[in-house]
């Protein structure tokens, strides 16, 4: 297999020719004048010709050297421009975003911020993508995913963006049937819903300050996979569940739903933005990024947030 061109070699020959000394070159590039000169004989090396001809007070093209000099300026050129590109891009928030979401927290948490984004960036383009399959961020050519609940060892880049509660909630109307459970395990006499879409779905392990942990295995005569579809079951007193603040903060409020056992809680969830890996993500992520938490920072409900 043939060798890759020396494209380093050739765009550092083109800036000697360019300035017309190996000093002035090394000056601009930024490079030490050894390195330089090293350049241009390795290429010349592999030309087997000279390219330059030096004196102590004169530098000149050879023949092949002025064959070349187009070519050559040509190859650091579009580097120059591809850089240039690139940094432009990393500093003004413009281009695309292909986003994915889960559902709920899409639809309920995500979306009603859409339009404040694109109009603080216009330059922007969006194609938000809100499905509760599994995303492979790669594979499926994503720029982010927002995940919630606990993330799997990846080699994604992962930014926290808040954390929230999941309080043990019902209707008034059906801890006043069965008795405002005083013990986790009380818990178990009442009816139950379970979310079919997270891990571990029958094991709540509540936490003490004083108690320290619990588990209670609950088996669920409601299952749902959707955190939005089981408010109105909640709402009609048909069960209780481990409801995700975000979803039912109004309700808590207005008493429509009620908390109990307020002392034994879970582990908050988090929720994440993750990107491909990388050392500097472009502007429009990194803008996307601070216009989300800079938004959840308002609400009651987001804890943990990072700046």
């Amino acid at each position: 297999m043939p060798h890759l061109p020396d494209f380093e070699a050739w765009a550092i020959f083109a800036k000697v020719a360019e300035r017309g000394s190996f000093s002035a070159a090394a000056e601009e590039l930024g490079l030490a004048k050894t390195t330089v000169s090293k350049a241009v004989t390795r290429l010349e090396e592999r030309m087997r010709t000279t390219l330059l001809h030096r004196t102590t007070r004169q530098l000149s093209l050879t023949e092949s050297g002025r064959a070349s000099l187009d070519r050559a300026l040509r190859i650091l050129n579009d580097g120059e421009a591809v850089e240039a590109e690139i940094l432009e891009e990393a500093a003004i928030p413009r281009g695309l975003i292909r986003l994915a979401c889960t559902g709920a927290f899409g639809v309920r948490t995500l979306a009603p911020l859409i339009p404040e984004f694109l109009k603080r960036y216009p330059e922007i383009e969006l194609d938000l993508q809100i499905t509760d399959t599994k995303i492979d961020l790669i594979a499926d050519g994503f720029d982010g995913v927002i995940k919630v609940g606990q993330l799997a060892d990846s080699s994604m880049r992962a930014s926290r963006l808040f954390s929230h509660r999941l309080p043990l909630v019902g209707a008034p109307a059906l801890f006043d049937r069965y008795g405002r459970p005083e013990q986790p395990e009380d818990i178990l006499k009442m009816p139950i819903m379970v979310y079919t879409h997270v891990r571990e779905a029958q094991e709540w392990r509540f936490f003490h300050p004083v108690h320290g942990e619990r588990l209670v295995m609950v088996q669920g005569s409601i299952r749902m996979n959707n955190g939005l579809a089981a408010v109105p079951v909640l709402l009609e007193g048909l069960a209780i569940t481990l409801q995700p603040e975000v979803y039912i903060w109004n309700e808590l409020q207005e008493g429509r739903l009620e908390e109990v056992l307020k002392e034994w809680t879970l582990v908050p969830v988090p929720v994440h933005l993750v990107t491909p890996p990388g050392r500097a993500r472009p502007a429009r992520l990194r803008v996307l990024l601070e216009f989300l938490r800079e938004n959840f920072s308002k609400q009651p409900w987001a804890h943990g947030i990072e700046h």
